[in-house]
């Protein structure tokens, strides 16, 4: 295949999934070609913004050459054929050290891959490498007290979000077009908003965690992280499992195929719009206006026990997080070698009782029935997709409304819910601060909705220019 002269390192770097697979299929540019354009950018980016754990370099380029060699044939495997991505460092990878953020597996080194990683091998796409994160994925800023924090590529002294934030920061970044990161309380959504990127948390089980170090069983999930709708939908066509009967898989081919006037969008009268930073209000209205100036009907919903969730889903995660610790040997026996804010969450998940522990799961089935009495009405819920921009790195709390709240509290509030329930959601762009700092919208939908949740968020993406905005690295 011919080298690419004529398009610039940026027009390659910032291309969608679906843009370069049609290149790469008229032969207009090549695997190696984006390899190499990714490999430049992380080279010279990674170190200010500490996104990738490990880089794989030479393996990267050896599977674009034979990629390059199948297209020529003309026998791509699917849209991801030859395309950079990476995964986040929680995922299992043959060969390839899997460090989950932490001391404790800083030289582990699988024997096999993960479901979600073997997928995506199997569709062609070419891994670049492991991106950091929140150690053992137990935070929501990417503050890594091991291998540094995750910096925001939009403003390098506030955080990314976590837990996956270094693959958030990565595709914003333009080193490699998705990444595949992991949700227990917002950890895909939360750096995808403060990054101003796509991401998508599955209906809880559709994405397998086989292979995934866990968090907490029960409320985790995987899913992918991307620029846009279109390409979360292929990353999802790659990944997913199967669908229940009766429940439509997405299909990128046929993702942009409707009508906005037959959609009807929930506001939830309770919890989301509580207490929201006044830039991310405006936003967040402006992005509702913009659904029904496109011909969506707007009902306000109902979910009134919602808030009651807080500290049953918290108990949830303590006590599992703790339990999977304690089962693999780690907690007590190595607790020097933890960070300090997870050592400290593993003590508290010692003293969630199991009384305490089952009744949460009762409040689990309560507001899971709220959410679906909502949803039978709606096609989805169009709430903001956090309280806040992102703070600064090291911040402790913030202020919203003159009112104070800690950082991870802020972060993880709108988004724990949908773990809670396992519904879908999908976080985009809606807009930017006066500080130039991404702010986004979550769409929460039916459970296995995932074709019509997609639609809904391509047709807003369609009318606005949020997701074309890219940061200034320079």
């Amino acid at each position: 295949m011919p080298r690419v002269l004529s398009r610039s390192e940026d027009e390659l770097a910032f291309l969608s999934i679906a843009e370069a697979a049609r290149l790469l299929r008229r032969k207009e540019i090549s695997p190696v070609d984006l390899i190499e354009t990714a490999l430049s950018r992380i080279e010279r980016w990674n170190p200010a913004i500490n996104a990738f754990l490990t880089v794989l370099a030479d393996r990267a380029r050896r599977e674009a050459r034979a990629a390059e060699r199948a297209l020529l044939r003309g026998r791509p495997k699917s849209p991801l054929h030859g395309i950079p991505i990476s995964i986040k460092d929680n995922y299992w990878t043959r060969g390839i050290r899997t460090t989950a953020g932490s001391r404790i597996l800083a030289n582990f080194i699988p024997d096999r891959d993960s479901e979600v990683a073997a997928r995506l091998a199997e569709a062609g796409a070419i891994l670049l490498g492991k991106t950091n994160l929140h150690e053992f994925a137990y935070g929501a800023t990417s503050e890594n007290p091991h291998y540094g924090p995750v910096r925001n590529p939009w403003a390098r002294d506030r955080i990314s979000g976590g837990s996956s934030g270094g693959s958030a920061a990565a595709v914003a970044a333009g080193m490699g077009f998705a990444s595949m990161g992991s949700d227990t309380g917002g950890s895909i959504r939360i750096p995808c908003v403060l990054c101003g990127v796509v991401g998508l948390k599955p209906t809880y089980g559709l994405v397998s965690v086989d292979g995934l170090v866990p968090l907490s069983r029960t409320l985790d999930h995987a899913g992918p992280i991307a620029r846009n709708v279109m390409d979360i939908c292929i990353m999802l066509e790659a990944v997913a499992g199967k669908f229940p009967k009766g429940f439509a898989p997405p299909n990128h081919r046929t993702l942009g195929k409707t009508r906005m006037k037959r959609i009807r969008l929930g506001r939830p009268r309770h919890y989301f719009f509580d207490r929201l930073d006044i830039e991310v209000r405006r936003a967040v209205d402006a992005a509702t206006a913009a659904f029904q100036s496109l011909g969506a009907e707007i009902v306000e919903v109902s979910l009134p026990t919602l808030a009651d969730a807080v500290e049953p889903s918290t108990k949830i995660a303590l006590a599992e997080a703790t339990a999977y610790h304690e089962s693999e040997g780690y907690f007590p026996a190595r607790a020097a070698e933890y960070g300090e804010g997870i050592l400290r969450r593993l003590e508290m998940g010692r003293e969630v009782r199991a009384a305490d522990y089952l009744r949460a799961f009762e409040v689990k089935r309560q507001v899971t029935d709220e959410f679906e009495a909502a949803l039978a009405k709606v096609d989805a819920i169009l709430a903001p997709g956090l309280p806040i921009a992102a703070p600064p790195l090291g911040q402790k709390e913030v202020t919203i409304g003159g009112e104070k709240e800690p950082v991870r509290a802020a972060l993880i509030r709108l988004n724990r819910p949908a773990n809670f329930t396992g519904h879908p959601a999908i976080s985009m762009p809606c807009g930017f601060t006066r500080d130039g700092l991404p702010v986004g919208i979550q769409l929460i939908g039916r459970w296995w909705g995932e074709a019509r949740l997609l639609q809904i968020a391509l047709a807003y993406e369609a009318a606005t220019e949020w997701h074309n905005r890219h940061p200034d690295l320079r």
